[in-house]
């Protein structure tokens, strides 16, 4: 989409309606043709993209190299780790490690991976943080919901029952053997609220190893950049209006740092003029109504990622308190549409007139 001064390259146009964070490069004027455009400087380093669909989402890399060997090499390794990742953690795998502990749900502990415990372990911490915002045994309300795939407003009776399967305090993580226990058959982890930026953190860290000078690391709504793009400058991420499509509600230069926004535009349904969206709360198992998007900026990936469904649970309220006592940034949209600004955001968000 072309404007006069303007840009948007969306990360996952093939899935434009998904996406909640998008990067934002601004085009110069042109030279006028009585003036002599500058000799341009010989580039000191080149910059390579590509984009898979990984992990049920469009991924896309960009990585800043000193050549075109080492880029290539840093987004070949990128995806490899996502890939890896994506074995281990989805759900939607029945080899994968947390099916195989979900399975496993009120019988046995099951051994895992370095990767997959530590996952674990940040998201029961940020669970607790979040006071139960985010949860991930949320797993078998999820499933009712079934949101996108075959999305259904499931009955009271069914979301009572789900209810004795979602206390996130009946997963047990055991250090010494590192194992998973679910504590109750029927539960199911579901790491869609913190996965994806997991794995965008994890694929940062393999790039930078392979050669990579600066990078983005896009996983649907989360992003990750490191170092700073060829030209030597920060890179522009732009933030999603939540109720106007193709509309950035504000924008904010990063580096070397996490953007995770939660929205309830990404995946939801309509019925009989109620939106129904897929950031369940965990008290109710119903919709989170407090907000319309969240936006966290975090040194981790992960944080960012989970961080940004929990506050989205909690409301606009608690979750900048929340914010605030970490020292981390966040853009939320109530319910009615206004807008909040953490105080070591507010000097760097442009807010869209």
């Amino acid at each position: 989409m072309q404007r006069r001064t303007v840009l948007f390259l969306l990360v996952c146009l093939p899935f434009l309606a998904s996406c909640a964070i998008v990067p934002w490069f601004k085009r110069t004027p042109q030279q006028t043709q009585t003036q002599q455009a500058p000799a341009k400087p010989v580039p000191t380093a080149v910059t390579a993209k590509r984009a898979q669909v990984l992990m049920g989402t469009m991924v896309e890399l960009t990585a800043v190299a000193p050549n075109e060997i080492l880029a290539q090499a840093a987004l070949s390794a990128g995806f490899q780790e996502i890939r890896r990742l994506e074995a281990l953690l989805s759900t939607w795998i029945e080899t994968s490690e947390l099916s195989i502990v979900n399975a496993a749900a009120g019988h046995e502990p099951v051994g895992v991976s370095e990767e997959t415990f530590a996952l674990l372990k940040r998201a029961l911490e940020v669970a607790d943080y979040t006071e139960g915002g985010f949860n991930i045994a949320i797993g078998p309300a999820a499933r009712l919901w079934n949101i996108p795939e075959a999305p259904r407003v499931p009955s009271d009776m069914e979301l009572e029952i789900a209810a004795q399967y979602v206390d996130y305090r009946n997963i047990h993580l055991n250090p010494t053997r590192r194992t998973v226990f679910l504590e109750k058959p029927g539960m199911k982890i579901d790491v869609g609220g913190i996965g994806k930026g997991f794995a965008a953190e994890k694929a940062a860290a393999v790039m930078r190893e392979v050669g990579a000078l600066g990078g983005l690391v896009a996983v649907s709504g989360d992003f990750r950049v490191f170092g700073k793009r060829a030209d030597g400058t920060a890179w522009p991420v732009g933030i999603r209006h939540p109720r106007r499509d193709g509309t950035i509600l504000a924008t904010l230069d990063s580096t070397d740092e996490a953007v995770s926004t939660s929205g309830d535009y990404e995946r939801f349904f309509l019925q009989d003029g109620i939106r129904y969206h897929h950031i369940l709360d965990p008290d109710t198992l119903q919709p989170a109504r407090l907000c319309q998007s969240v936006t966290v900026v975090a040194p981790d990936a992960g944080w960012a990622d989970a961080l940004a469904t929990g506050l989205f649970v909690m409301g606009p309220v608690k979750g900048m308190a929340l914010i605030e006592r970490l020292g981390f940034g966040a853009v939320i949209v109530d319910a009615q549409g206004g807008i909040l600004v953490s105080s070591r955001l507010r000097s760097r968000v442009k807010l869209t007139p």
